[in-house]
């Protein structure tokens, strides 16, 4: 029986992060196996580097796909081949939502060649959670963070929440858009009941 991949995707600010932290408290998710992008691994240590550096973007942007490519290799495809549950907080979708807004004026359509550097190995989620937010309120949010990210910014982000939109209107079978500015305890309810159903284990 082969497991499901789930990702968690969003603009910077936008709470995915703490839910997927609070899923991992939950009982019934506990066989589920938790991660993310960029990984712990040295190929995660080295997208970090690179977002905190003036890294050439088209070269921030292999570091990412060589990163996806090991975490696949590594983690993702033994998990679901062995029937376990995935949940990651971020995949493919954020480089293509990121990656799509730092390379305009590159190519004519950057979010679709970055999409289709993914085609033919990476392995495509069952579901996709997109935590929607006003880019504004977002980076009110961020501006409480010890540690402020390069694309934190309100005009970037908008470009990437837009990228977002797009991928989640072009592939409305695996979005599921939920509303990220309310309160959290209604964000965490709505995320696990959806996750819950996904996996069809007892109703949240």
């Amino acid at each position: 029986m082969k497991g499901k991949l789930i990702t968690l995707e969003g603009i910077d600010g936008s709470g995915k992060s703490t839910i997927w932290r609070l899923l991992q408290n939950e009982a019934i998710f506990c066989d589920c196996i938790f991660t993310r992008e960029p990984t712990t691994s040295w190929l995660g240590d080295a997208v970090n580097r690179a977002l905190h550096s003036n890294t050439d973007h088209i070269t921030e942007l292999m570091l990412f796909l060589a990163d996806h490519a090991d975490h696949i290799a590594r983690l993702i495809r033994p998990s679901l081949e062995s029937g376990l549950n995935v949940i990651s907080d971020r995949y493919s979708a954020s480089r293509c939502a990121y990656q799509g807004s730092t390379l305009e004026g590159l190519f004519d359509d950057p979010l679709e060649w970055v999409r289709s550097l993914h085609k033919g190995w990476t392995i495509n989620p069952d579901l996709i959670i997109l935590f929607d937010i006003d880019p504004a309120v977002a980076v009110k949010r961020c501006s409480t963070r010890k540690e402020q990210s390069k694309f934190e910014k309100i005009e970037f982000l908008k470009t990437v929440r837009n990228n977002y939109l797009r991928l989640a209107a072009e592939d409305r079978g695996k979005f599921v858009i939920i509303d990220t500015d309310k309160p959290l305890d209604e964000v965490k309810d709505e995320v696990f009941r959806i996750i819950a159903q996904a996996l069809e284990v007892r109703k949240y």
